[in-house]
């Protein structure tokens, strides 16, 4: 099939998980001045309603609210049903919710490795499965699944994270090849997006010490540099662009090209850069 048209946002019906904050939250308003209908999935119902005023405020045609445990596992076709009633289907699904976990594989629990698999990845399927056919029905829909730098690359004390999102990035391509010509799918790999997924996330397991925590804290600021609207800005393009797969920032960008040099020994270069910022 041939290439698909340019994505158009104006009175097209966009669902956005993780929509109370950080990247999500930027989508929303973001699309609400391109005068896009919003369907804004949160389990901060509080943070979502704000979001959705503001997207009001500034031009979105119309905006509903879901309150919704990404982490429950539910099938979502509740969801589902009441997006297709309030607006009559769905032209944009943006998979955006995530949640981190910090700690070695041996300090992790299974429960915390299943709460993070089940939001980051599971959910993401399963969001996907219920709303596909609304957007079948509809002509030049798309998806957007946000995975993660770590989806590149696989750190030590990311291995939940890492599975996750790794796995995100197999679903999305193998998805977009499936539904190619009928679904545009965009796989994102955001590094370094000043959010509260890494500041918020969890440290798991009764060995990690406070100064481990403290690392992983530090770590995280000097990381995150970029302003979630500025990352939201180069989603919206390249869904606009129909672009296959984005990667966010300079430091991600070089990161990739560090993996496919040197796929089994990019770590080590990784490793010195961060041990000269005394981590």
């Amino acid at each position: 099939m041939g290439a698909m048209e340019r994505f158009a946002f104006a009175g097209r019906t966009c669902v956005v998980t993780g929509a109370a904050s950080g990247i999500g939250a930027a989508l929303a308003l973001n699309l609400a001045k391109r005068r896009a209908v919003l369907a804004l999935v949160d389990i901060d119902g509080d943070g979502v309603e704000r979001v959705a005023e503001q997207a009001r405020q500034i031009g979105a045609k119309d905006v509903s609210t879901h309150v919704v445990d990404l982490g429950d596992g539910g099938d979502r076709l509740d969801l589902a049903a009441e997006v297709a009633e309030r607006h009559g289907g769905t032209d944009l699904l943006i998979n955006n919710a995530g949640v981190a976990l910090s700690g070695t594989f041996e300090q992790v629990g299974m429960k915390d490795f299943d709460w993070l698999m089940e939001i980051n990845l599971h959910a993401v399927v399963r969001m996907t499965k219920a709303f596909l056919p609304q957007l079948l029905e509809r002509p030049g829909a798309h998806v957007v699944n946000v995975s993660s730098l770590f989806g590149l690359l696989a750190p030590p004390a990311q291995v939940a994270y890492a599975t996750s999102k790794f796995g995100v990035r197999g679903f999305s391509e193998a998805l977009r090849h499936e539904l190619a010509g009928r679904v545009g799918v965009t796989v994102v790999h955001p590094g370094g997006v000043r959010t509260n997924i890494a500041t918020s996330a969890r440290i798991s397991g009764p060995d990690v010490d406070g100064e481990q925590a403290e690392q992983i804290k530090r770590f995280t600021e000097l990381a995150l540099t970029l302003p979630p609207e500025e990352a939201a800005r180069q989603i919206i393009a390249a869904v606009q662009a129909r672009k296959p797969r984005l990667v966010i920032t300079a430091i991600a960008k070089a990161a990739d090209l560090l993996v496919r040099f040197a796929p089994a020994r990019y770590w080590s270069f990784l490793a010195r850069g961060i041990r000269t910022k005394g981590l």
